[in-house]
């Protein structure tokens, strides 16, 4: 009867061990599921399509530190940052995807244009603050002509179109003339590399 006694003791022991050490173990992670790219993907273009363009963001870059392979997440990024006028981070972001993949031209044309776009800010800053003179004259025309030569044009922003009814001035004197080009340089920041 002893013997049966202590066996009935070894096995509540060992159970009780057994649920113990259980309940201390940590779930492995292939115990928990992780989303697939394609439901966080959607999860942040639900969010862009909704207007909370900050949580598809934030989204997206989950989707990339859970997928670092994948360039579709920093395309994304990308784009929205473009949208948004942030040319600098749509840059860096689109710069991650070129890692992913060099050839992509989503990618590629984001860094392009974004990048014309800040170039056309800071030239038109220095315009305005007629500042553009020197060595930065002379490199903003060669990358003018430069960009003239790739896209195959003669003119890089082509002049706003002139209302047909505007009354035409009389000629001004060469002084009054710089002011007008000042005021047009906004609008075509690469009026003066011509």
């Amino acid at each position: 009867m002893k013997s049966i006694q202590h066996i009935g003791r070894l096995v509540a022991a060992a159970s009780v061990t057994a649920i113990l050490s259980a309940c201390s173990t940590p779930p492995k992670i292939a115990d928990i599921p992780k989303p697939s790219m394609s439901d966080l993907m959607a999860q942040a273009t639900s969010a862009a399509s909704s207007g909370q363009k900050e949580q598809a963001v934030t989204l997206w870059k989950q989707t990339a530190a859970a997928f670092p392979a994948e360039k579709t997440p920093w395309v994304s990024i990308a784009q929205a940052r473009y949208d948004a006028g942030q040319y600098g981070e749509a840059i860096v972001s689109a710069q991650e995807a070129l890692v992913r993949d060099p050839n992509d031209q989503v990618a590629n044309s984001i860094i392009a244009v974004a990048g014309l776009r800040l170039s056309t800010r800071a030239l038109s800053d220095l315009s305005r603050q007629n500042n553009l003179t020197g060595p930065l004259r002379t490199e903003s025309q060669d990358l003018a002509k430069l960009l003239r030569e790739s896209l195959g044009e003669t003119v890089l922003v082509p002049p706003p179109a002139q209302p047909a009814a505007a009354p035409q001035r009389a000629p001004a004197r060469t002084a009054k003339k710089a002011p007008a080009k000042r005021e047009t340089s906004s609008a075509d920041p690469f009026s003066a590399l011509k």
